[in-house]
């Protein structure tokens, strides 16, 4: 089967980090998270692992406890950055910022939320480079996924900081490692853009830096 360049570019390239406009308000179906962690789990994993899990949470009161140790963590940095860079001319940074707030204002409210998981404990040093590198281009064919049908995340982090807590919260047992939590919805709208990003030639280097 021949692919359609044009077609599969526009996707890698309008695939955004979505935050405002996330519906909040649209249920999203089970079968819909299924599909796309089906494509998600093709791609590659180090040494074939295959050691990704997913854990899904759709009901309310656990979205609110995972929302409020994302605040816990999240306040004290994003609202200080957020401040700081709205004093400042970077109008993409600005949004960035404001856009991380609302989200932390609103994490609860997000129908889904995923956390993609690794078995056993993350190694130091290089080993850990591998280990993570397992999980993260499955979370991105996951998002792919999502917004070839309309739905829209982003990747997240700062629940992490209390990583302890949420797996208590969600009985994750203690050989599994959370590593990230990714917000679904539907999006309000389809029309996302490619993002402005600086020239390649300034920063590709061929052979030597």
């Amino acid at each position: 089967m021949e692919l359609d360049t044009g077609i599969c570019d526009e996707l890698l390239k309008t695939t955004r980090a979505v935050r405002k406009r996330l519906d909040l308000t649209r249920p999203v179906p089970k079968e819909i998270i299924q599909e796309c962690l089906e494509i998600a789990v093709q791609a590659p994993t180090g040494s074939n692992s295959q050691g990704w899990r997913w854990l899904i949470v759709d009901e309310p009161e656990k979205r609110k406890a995972l929302a409020d140790l994302y605040r816990k963590a999240g306040e004290p940095y994003l609202t200080g950055a957020s401040e700081q860079a709205n004093q400042g001319d970077d109008i993409q940074t600005q949004r960035v910022f404001n856009s991380a707030v609302y989200l932390m204002d609103h994490l609860h409210e997000v129908p889904v939320h995923v956390i993609p998981c690794l078995t056993g404990n993350a190694p130091s040093g290089a080993m850990g480079a591998g280990y993570f590198a397992s999980i993260y281009p499955a979370v991105w064919s996951f998002q792919l996924a999502l917004r070839a049908r309309g739905l829209g995340s982003c990747l997240t982090t700062l629940h992490l900081a209390h990583a302890e807590e949420a797996a208590k919260l969600l009985n994750i047992p203690q050989d599994v490692t959370q590593t990230a939590l990714l917000p679904v919805a539907y999006t309000l709208g389809t029309n996302f853009k490619a993002a402005s990003r600086p020239p390649i030639e300034e920063i590709t280097h061929w052979n030597s830096w």
